[in-house]
């Protein structure tokens, strides 16, 4: 009997030990359920939560939730656990009301980041409201003409029709074409290395009394600009039929030359936009014009008359209403329906040609520009009629800061505004331009020779 009751209990002492180690199982079999719903709440990718710790640098903000889905309290990682004090509660992280809210505090704070990321970069020109661009006029200080145009803006003309019927195909370097039955010659610059879909501003520019479109090209560095600048360069050359006393004058622009004589040049440049537009790729809203001496004297008043192509317009040594060789006067300028900015340069009290004082004449084009509400850049070199004394910075083209004034003004801009109203003038080689009407301090320092060729 004694036997019998010892067996009996170390049976029950063995069944009892065995009941003791039943624990371990249900809870590695929980241990996987709740590993099996970690793989379904934070895994929309089907990853388990091991696998999310190591793909976290690659896989965003889904990937960084993984590792937070066993530990619950945070709200951001948007799974479902965040719940769930403790992931061990199985079912609570699958049922919270979280899941639904949890991933939009993630994406909240990356909209304002490309909100300015935006309107620091070519797109920016829709500014922060497109149906309301004033709303911060900050965004105009990054406008360049690569700028998209905000909603409603004023654009640029189409460039006219041909006059000549079917355009000739050019090429860089001369190019001849019939423009109101006269055959005219240009210099067409183009940009090196021009890239698929890439889209240019055009410059006009217009020689000095004695010069002609090969001496502009080479001495104003005009291939070196358009490569490193990116736009496409016209220098026309003169017809050569006009007089001034003992001198001829390339361009036409004083009060007794005939309107047609005018108009004749108006439509030359209008021939020539049209069908260089026709076979390039042109930026309508950026096409401006520039001229030195004799050739800035014809420019202000092609701006006025053609200012519904033009973005912008430069006059270096130019200006309107001055007598000229005491048998002439400039013609004088006209308002226009596009507020044009204007550079307007001269080499201080002393710059004068064919008795003609072009810093009289420059500072009445400017008095005229301001009534009519045009924004302008003033740069007083102080060396005379002579050529503007830049030191171009290394590596650069000599008359860079120049063009870039035209690169940042496209045609939509309104009346009297620039980049340059939110930023300082960038070129401390060119230090003597300022913005606006009595502004710069002129230059001192030597200077390069005189030049007015009169013979």
């Amino acid at each position: 009997m004694r036997h019998l009751v010892w067996v009996l209990s170390l049976l029950v002492l063995v069944l009892g030990m065995a009941h003791c180690g039943e624990p371990s199982v249900p809870g590695s079999e929980l241990a996987r359920e709740a590993t099996a719903d970690g793989n379904t709440s934070v895994g929309k990718e089907g990853q388990g939560a091991e696998d999310t710790s190591s793909a976290e640098p690659s896989s965003g903000n889904e990937a960084t939730s993984g590792p937070e889905a066993t530990t619950g309290p945070e709200p951001t990682t948007g799974s479902e656990p965040s719940t769930g004090p403790e992931p061990s509660t199985g079912p609570e992280p699958t049922t919270g009301p979280e899941p639904t809210t949890g991933p939009e505090p993630t994406t909240g704070p990356e909209e304002p980041a490309s909100s300015t990321d935006a309107s620091s970069g070519p797109e920016s020109s829709t500014g922060p409201e497109p149906g309301n661009p004033d709303a911060n006029n900050s965004w105009l200080a990054n406008v360049t003409c690569k700028t998209k145009p905000p909603a409603g803006a004023k654009l640029a003309a189409a460039p006219p029709k041909y006059t000549g019927g079917t355009c000739p195909t050019f090429k860089a370097g001369m190019n001849t074409i019939t423009s109101k039955g006269n055959s005219r010659k240009f210099i067409l610059v183009l940009p090196s290395n021009p890239q698929p879909n890439e889209v240019f501003p055009v410059l006009f520019l217009w020689h000095w009394l004695k010069g002609n479109a090969n001496k502009f090209l080479t001495q104003g560095d005009i291939q070196k600009s358009a490569d490193q600048q990116r736009f496409i360069g016209i220098i026309p050359e003169s017809k050569g039929d006009l007089n001034l006393v003992v001198t001829k004058i390339p361009w036409p622009f004083l009060e007794a030359t005939p309107q047609a004589r005018f108009e004749e040049e108006f439509v030359f440049f209008d021939d020539m936009l049209s069908c260089v537009s026709q076979q390039y790729n042109v930026n309508k809203e950026c096409v401006s014009s520039v001229g030195v001496s004799a050739g800035a004297l014809f420019t202000a008043q092609l701006a006025h008359s053609r200012s519904q192509y033009l973005s912008s317009f430069l006059s270096l040594s130019g200006g309107i209403d001055e007598p000229a060789a005491l048998v002439a006067k400039v013609a004088t300028w006209k308002t226009t329906p596009h507020k044009l900015p204007a550079l307007v340069l001269w080499g201080g009290p002393l710059d004068s040609c064919v008795l003609l004082n072009f810093e009289k004449a420059s500072k009445a084009l400017q008095k005229r520009l301001t009534q009519d509400g045009h924004f302008q850049i003033e740069c007083i070199h102080n060396c005379k009629h002579a050529e503007p004394p830049i030191t171009a910075r290394p590596g650069k083209s000599r008359y860079e800061a120049l063009w870039d004034f035209f690169l940042r003004h496209p045609f939509w801009l309104k009346a009297g505004e620039s980049p340059y109203k939110y930023i300082p003038w960038p070129y401390s080689n060119v230090s003597w331009c300022s913005v606006g009407v009595g502004t710069s301090t002129a230059r001192t320092g030597s200077c390069p020779p005189v030049a007015c060729p009169v013979d």
